[in-house]
């Protein structure tokens, strides 16, 4: 429980410190979002605040809490610590920066961004790794947790009814 809220605390002042250096290094300015500018109801959407920071929470979440509850289960609580910093230190600065390029390109993704510093070559590379990239982590998002949950079924390390690999089968067949 220490490392969780020693973590916490990390992330709080990561937020405030390190994310105001980000924001002094990248520069943001004061220009209308794509969503404000070319706003046409279906592509550029205006969304309240509060959903905006739903997005961002879950973007930068990701495979964090199921990977931190289930690696926590099986590595001990130094798996706070690895989120904590990849969190302030990869992850946020990426959302950022990402979004920045974005939104200075008219909502354009990181492929058609490639094309235009580097050339069409470029951007059709982009756009495959994009599509490879999204294949492996939605195969990580389902292989990653069930590995995990196999590893502490087969050592014990779960009890009860949910651990029985029976359950599972028959349930599995039933539905």
């Amino acid at each position: 429980m220490i490392s969780f809220f020693l973590c916490l605390i990390l992330l709080i002042g990561g937020y405030f410190v390190y994310g105001k250096i980000v924001e002094n290094t990248f520069a943001p300015d004061d220009r209308e979002t794509p969503a404000v500018r070319i706003n046409d109801g279906v592509d550029y959407v205006v969304m309240p605040q509060w959903k905006l920071f739903l997005v961002q929470l879950l973007n930068i979440a990701g495979l964090g809490p199921i990977f931190g509850a289930l690696g926590g289960a099986q590595w001990g609580p130094i798996v706070f610590l690895w989120i904590t910093f990849g969190t302030i230190f990869a992850g946020g600065v990426h959302d950022y920066f990402s979004g920045m390029m974005s939104a200075r390109h008219d909502g354009a993704s990181i492929a058609e961004v490639c094309g235009i510093y580097l050339g069409p070559v470029m951007q059709n590379v982009m756009r495959v790794f994009c599509v490879v990239l999204l294949v492996m982590v939605g195969t990580v998002f389902a292989v990653g947790p069930a590995g995990l949950m196999k590893v502490l079924m087969a050592n014990n390390g779960m009890g009860g009814v949910l651990a029985n690999q029976m359950f599972w089968l028959i349930l599995f067949l039933v539905y």
